[in-house]
């Protein structure tokens, strides 16, 4: 059985302290990304109304917001790093290595501004890991030791009226490119539907109309079977059609039998007979 290492088990803590920080930074930022869509929509809702400076406060609002979203990305790269390099920062200095220096700073200086429970557990490890005059340097942001980019996500100052104003602008275009589509006119739609039928067989009916006007006869037909989408089946729809030309050709009046070659000349033998008569 090995031995107890306090060190060793004391490292394994703090490195998970660090990878729970970074599970609980995704979380809220994926919750804080779906609080802003909601609040984008209220806005374009709102503007759809004309109410522009009620918009233009929640935008203030979106905003930062976003910056805050920004911060959180920064300090889950900074708990990447510290975990990549756990080994630096498991050193015994009283300061950090350069290579953990930045995420050390960032850490100790953005932490209380958030949150979340395991970075301030997580700053609190680093305080004392590195000392009361390396924690209060970094705290006042001496010499810069902290990142400009982390620095400046945590400046508290009003949104600029040009920020505000594309912000409006993009959730203006959003909502525009959103929205429903005008769909066909009808003139397009009676189209497509002479077009459809067009393309469709004559239908049984249509034959026994042809007949009637003829003068024949048409028995009734079987009444074809018709699917779920009102089209019917093509194989007994073709023998309907068959039934319906082959009863028409049945019941059709015989045609009138050809006039023989000398009945014609005697009808005309006949025709001048008369006038001759007339005209005596």
């Amino acid at each position: 059985m090995a031995p107890w290492n306090a060190a060793k088990a004391k490292a394994q803590s703090q490195r998970r302290i660090v990878r729970l920080g970074v599970q609980r930074l995704r979380t809220l930022q994926e919750k804080k990304l779906a609080q802003a869509k909601a609040s984008r929509r209220d806005i374009a809702l709102l503007l759809e109304k004309g109410r522009l400076e009620t918009a233009r406060i929640k935008t203030e609002n979106i905003i930062n917001e976003d910056i805050y979203v920004e911060l959180l990305e920064l300090l889950e790269l900074y708990c990447e790093l510290l975990i990549a390099r756990f080994g630096l920062l498991d050193q015994s200095t009283r300061e950090p290595d350069p290579g953990v220096s930045e995420g050390v700073c960032a850490i100790i200086f953005a932490a209380p501004r958030t949150e979340l429970k395991e970075l301030h557990v997580l700053r609190d490890i680093l305080m004392h890991k590195f000392g009361r005059d390396f924690a209060l340097a970094v705290i006042e942001n001496r010499d810069g030791c902290v990142s400009d980019r982390v620095a400046r996500k945590l400046d508290i100052a009003t949104p600029s009226t040009a920020l505000v104003d594309a912000y409006l602008s993009e959730i203006a275009k959003g909502t525009a490119s959103t929205g429903p589509r005008p769909g066909p006119t009808e003139p397009a739609v009676a189209t497509e539907k002479e077009k459809e039928d067009a393309q469709k067989p004559p239908s049984a009916d249509a034959i026994a109309a042809e007949a009637r006007s003829a003068g024949a006869r048409t028995p009734k037909l079987p009444e074809v079977p018709v699917d779920d989408d009102g089209n019917g089946k093509e194989k007994e729809r073709a023998e309907a059609q068959q039934k319906a030309a082959a009863a028409a050709a049945k019941f059709a009046p015989p045609p009138d039998p050809p006039k023989n070659k000398e009945e014609e000349d005697e009808f005309d033998a006949l025709t001048k007979r008369f006038e001759a008569l007339k005209k005596r």
